[in-house]
C-alpha cells in the first residue's frame, strides 16, 4: 500500500533524534541533484537532512512498515514538499517499489534498523517494557500476529528459541518454562503481565545494567516483525539500488543485525565466490560494491550522552562500484 505523498493529518509530537546524524551525512555525501532512498523513514531525521543538503534538486523516497512515522515524517519534511515521497512500503520490496515510480536507481541509501523514540513511548504499541500496554510490538498494525499471540500460542519449546536466539537470553528455558505456567491461569495480553512472568525468573542485580525484560521484548519484537527476513532479503541484492560511485548507509543496533550486514557486504565485494579448492575461478562474479567501513563506526561518547539509544548502534556502509565492461 502507499500513502499521499504529504500528508497533513494530526501525529503526536516526537523527541526522536536521528541516530549518528554526522556519520552518515559523511558516508552519503549528499549535495544539490542527489537522490536517496530512506528505507526506514521513522520521524524523518535522516530525511530532513539529506533533503537540506542535497537543494534544490535532490529527491528523496521515504519508506516505512509504520503509518504513524508515516505521518510524523510528512510534518516534518512539509518544508520540502515536492522532493520527497513518503510510501506504506517495506524497505525489503524497495527495488519493485522504486521500480514502480519509474526510478532505475539513487545516489544513497539509509537503512536505521533501529526503533523510534515515538514508538517507544507510546505505551499502546506495547514495545516498551517500561509502558503499561497491550502485548502488541506490531511495526505495521494492519499485520497478523502481535506478540501476545507468539506468547499465549507458542509451544514452550519455541519459545525458548525464540528468547534464545532471537534475544540471545541465557535464561530462554526457564523463561519459557515461566511463560507457559503463567499462561495456563489467564493470557499475558499486557507488558505489565509479561515483564511480571520476566522479574520471577530474571532478579535485578546491582551490577546488571540491562532490565530483564530486554532480551524477550527485543526477541518478540524481532520475531512479530520478521526483522531478520526482511533484512536478509534486502541484502540478497540491494546493491542493485545504488547508481555507479552510489553508497549505503545501514545501521543497526544488536549483533544478529549487524553480523547480518557485515557478511552481505564481504558477499558483494568479493573477487570471487568459488569453492576454495578450486584452482581457477569459474563463478565469474565480479565486485559489486567497495566496503567503506571494515570496521564499523559507533556513536561518540557526547551523542550517547545526549542520546542513551544510541549507545549500541553500528554503522557499516558500501560504495557501488562503476563496472567497466571487458
Amino acid at each position: 500500500m502507499e500513502t499521499a505523498v504529504i500528508t497533513t493529518s494530526p501525529a503526536p509530537e516526537t523527541r526522536h533524534l536521528p541516530v549518528m546524524l554526522s556519520e552518515v551525512l559523511a558516508v552519503l555525501r549528499p549535495r544539490p541533484g542527489t537522490d536517496f532512498l530512506d528505507g526506514t523513514v521513522g520521524g524523518g531525521g535522516h530525511a530532513a537532512a539529506l533533503l537540506e543538503a542535497s537543494t534544490p534538486t535532490g529527491q528523496l523516497f521515504g519508506l516505512d512498515r509504520d503509518e504513524q512515522a508515516l505521518d510524523i515524517a510528512a510534518r516534518r519534511l512539509a518544508p520540502f514538499s515536492g522532493r520527497v515521497t513518503l510510501l506504506h512500503e517495506n524497505f525489503s520490496q524497495a527495488r519493485s517499489v522504486l521500480s514502480r515510480h519509474g526510478c532505475d536507481g539513487v545516489d544513497g541509501v539509509l537503512l536505521d534498523l533501529g526503533f523510534s523514540s515515538f514508538q517507544v513511548e507510546n505505551g499502546g504499541r506495547g514495545f516498551s517494557f517500561l509502558r503499561p500496554g497491550p502485548l502488541d510490538m506490531r511495526m505495521d498494525q494492519g499485520e497478523g500476529r502481535c506478540a501476545a499471540d507468539i506468547v499465549n500460542q507458542a509451544s514452550e519449546s519455541e519459545l525458548k528459541r525464540i528468547f534464545r536466539e532471537l534475544g540471545e537470553e541465557r535464561a530462554a528455558g526457564s523463561l519459557a518454562r515461566a511463560v507457559v505456567r503463567a499462561r495456563t491461569l489467564a493470557p499475558l495480553t499486557t507488558t505489565s503481565s509479561l515483564v511480571e512472568v520476566i522479574e520471577r525468573v530474571v532478579k535485578r542485580t546491582p551490577h546488571t545494567h540491562l532490565h530483564p525484560a530486554t532480551r524477550v521484548f527485543q526477541a518478540l519484537r524481532i520475531m512479530v516483525n520478521g526483522e531478520l527476513e526482511h533484512l536478509s532479503a534486502f541484502l540478497r541484492d540491494g546493491y542493485h539500488l545504488l547508481r555507479p560511485g552510489g553508497r549505503m548507509a545501514i545501521l543497526s543496533y544488536h549483533s544478529l543485525e549487524d553480523r547480518l550486514v557485515k557478511e552481505a557486504f564481504r558477499y558483494w565485494a568479493a573477487t570471487c565466490h568459488c569453492p576454495p579448492q578450486l584452482q581457477v575461478c569459474g563463478c565469474r562474479w565480479v565486485p559489486q560494491v567497495r566496503i567503506l567501513t571494515p570496521k564499523p563506526l559507533t556513536p561518540a561518547p557526547a551523542e550517547i550522552a545526549v542520546n542513551p539509544r544510541a549507545r549500541s548502534a553500528r554503522l557499516r556502509s558500501v560504495e557501488r562500484q562503476v563496472l567497466v565492461e571487458v
